[in-house]
């Protein structure tokens, strides 16, 4: 029998706490008129005020497609704990677009692929939210070969982050939620492109269509909906790194939008699972990938 540890691990002191939030980005609300974002001439972000008094924790958020879904969860009316490993600078630009919009943010670092610093991000968000509602494991990583030239650093990497890290994101998510909040993790739709080059990577992402449908269950009368979003080819670095404008291109023709995806267009997708009128889709991976598969 599990101990109450278990299922509660210890939380860090106040005065640790206090400390580790005074490190961080605070965002205070910005009332009143909205103002462009300073030094960038960025729009600011509106705010729909449906979520207000509701926490999201949103891991590998500093760019791309995190930092969409942080946006868009922020202009729902969440209150935002950014999360980011190397790249704080980016890490606080987010905060600082969320702040200007009206919202509140904090920026967080932590690697997902260790278990006590992923108690901690939720330790320091909890402190400066009350709580959390709602959780996407978005941190991830990809690195691109054929099986026989794959590098065990490369795979091994993969596994930490991919698998280890929204493990451990989705192991304290089903800790920490409240009742009624939701659970988002990112798959890929290369689970069923299955492309040459991808198999350690889709491996990956196939665990998260697992993770969502068996946590689903395993949170049975707490009316919290898990669920894995798989994103198509997006207008990412994580995407367009080390490819070619032709190959680029390729994907472009295989979608029959005929356009690659924006990180907006998952941030939309998320935002409508994490929204009032999500909760009956549960335990689902929901393909948003323009139609290329």
């Amino acid at each position: 029998m599990s101990s109450n540890q278990d299922h509660h691990p210890p939380r860090l002191a106040r005065r640790d706490l206090l400390v580790a939030a005074a490190s961080i980005v605070p965002a205070v609300v910005a009332g009143g008129a909205l103002a462009q974002s300073a030094g960038t001439g960025a729009a600011p972000l509106a705010v729909d005020r449906h979520a207000d008094g509701k926490a999201a924790l949103v891991t590998g958020s500093s760019r791309g497609i995190g930092a969409a879904i942080a946006r868009r969860l922020a202009r729902d009316g969440f209150r935002v704990t950014v999360n980011y490993v190397r790249s704080q600078a980016r890490a606080e630009e987010v905060v600082r677009e969320i702040e200007t919009g009206g919202g509140q943010a904090i920026a967080v670092q932590a690697d997902v692929s260790d278990a006590d610093a992923v108690r901690r991000l939720f330790d320091v968000g909890e402190a400066a939210f009350g709580g959390v509602d709602v959780v996407v494991a978005n941190a991830g990583v990809m690195r691109l070969a054929p099986f026989g030239e794959m590098a065990d650093g490369d795979f091994q990497h993969m596994i930490g982050v991919n698998m280890q890290g929204s493990f451990n994101t989705l192991r304290e998510a089903a800790r920490r939620v409240r009742d009624g909040g939701r659970i988002v993790t990112l798959s890929s739709s290369i689970t069923r492109l299955r492309t040459a080059t991808y198999g350690p990577y889709a491996a990956t992402k196939a665990a998260q269509d697992i993770y969502a449908s068996v946590l689903a269950k395993e949170l049975a009368g707490r009316m919290i909906s898990v669920n894995a979003v798989a994103p198509g080819v997006v207008d990412t670095p994580l995407f367009t790194d080390g490819k070619t404008p032709q190959q680029i291109e390729g994907f472009v023709q295989r979608t029959p939008h005929r356009r690659l995806g924006e990180p907006e267009d998952i941030a939309n997708v998320v935002s409508a699972l994490c929204g009032p009128d999500g909760d009956w889709i549960n335990g689902e991976v929901v393909y948003a990938n323009g139609g290329i598969v």
